[in-house]
């Protein structure tokens, strides 16, 4: 699903919220030129997986020709295109209106709501810039390199940076990044993790390989499946499986699946929401609970198998 949402103004900018300018037009050399955003990893193109960290961006700006994503964004295009990250980021800047804006790379396939959150909480700890503060905070790699385009920055540090850099230089096209991170007075924070990029398909195979690991699998399965419904829920998962343990020890195998499929679409009835997830979880574990102690119960009050009293005729 696509949306060109109209740009908002600067000076409209809201300190409660965020903006989120996603750069997803790079040429991906390294990869032979393929559409790397698109790449799949895990079942989800690695832009989606990045728009789903940011999901709660008050406007998303992906800085890329348009395609379909799985929410809605705003689409922005440097000009010339291809005109380097630099001038990428300055026209899809123009598309922000909150004073923090969260700078993201399409290619981050372990980028999480979580390192998100702890961008922006370091960026709104960090004092202002008059108060020997932070113009922004950057990730740094295992090896202690920044990472500019996983960072949260002052929007108008931003904008002023960029408007000195144009006035220096004729224009942003062709400037490289680390322009705008010696002009600026960072923050880093280290994450291994979430700072892992797909620059190579060795890197793909490496993300790919990861995700599929027994600690991982379960919550990248549980993501997929709700960015292909469109399902922006979080749910107890712990309480499906308890469900469907109860349901195929208590009843029969093929009565997990189904029965949690039932607990869905009576939640869905009762508004989706985590609560109603969690009630219809409750009355069906309940009755399975009952239908195990019938059948024990049951059990216990038969007769133990009669004696032949014949002899054995062999």
């Amino acid at each position: 699903m696509t949306e060109n949402q109209p740009p908002t103004s600067p000076a409209a900018g809201d300190a409660g919220g965020y903006d989120a300018v996603v750069l997803a037009g790079g040429a991906a050399r390294r990869l032979g030129g393929a559409d790397k955003p698109g790449v799949r990893v895990g079942g989800r193109a690695l832009l989606d997986r990045v728009l789903a960290a940011c999901a709660d961006a008050r406007t998303t700006v992906v800085v890329a020709d348009p395609r379909p994503t799985a929410r809605p964004v705003t689409w922005a295009r440097e000009e010339p295109p291809g005109g380097g990250p630099l001038a990428a980021l300055a026209a899809g800047l123009q598309h922000t209106a909150a004073d923090r804006v969260l700078v993201l790379s399409a290619d981050l396939p372990f980028l999480d709501g979580r390192t998100v959150d702890r961008l922006l909480s370091t960026l709104d700890t960090a004092g202002e810039e008059d108060e020997g503060g932070a113009d922004g905070v950057v990730l740094t790699d295992p090896t202690g390199r920044d990472q500019p385009l996983v960072a949260a920055y002052r929007a108008r540090h931003l904008h002023r940076t960029f408007a000195s850099l144009g006035t220096e230089h004729g224009g942003l096209t062709g400037l490289p990044l680390r322009l705008l991170t010696a002009a600026l007075n960072l923050t880093r924070i280290s994450d291994p993790v979430a700072s892992f990029d797909c620059d190579t398909w060795d890197d793909i195979a490496t993300a790919r390989a990861r995700i599929r690991e027994h600690g991982h699998v379960l919550d990248e399965w549980i993501s997929a499946v709700k960015d292909e419904l469109g399902i922006d829920l979080e749910v107890d998962t712990g309480v499906l499986l308890d469900l469907a343990r109860d349901a195929a020890h208590g009843v029969a195998r093929p009565a997990a699946p189904l029965t949690t499929f039932l607990v869905g679409y009576a939640a869905a009835r009762a508004g989706g929401s985590p609560e109603a997830v969690a009630e219809a979880s409750r009355k069906a574990a309940a009755l399975a609970q009952r239908w195990a102690e019938e059948d024990a119960a049951d059990n216990d009050a038969k007769p133990a198998p009669a004696t032949d009293p014949r002899p054995d005729a062999g």
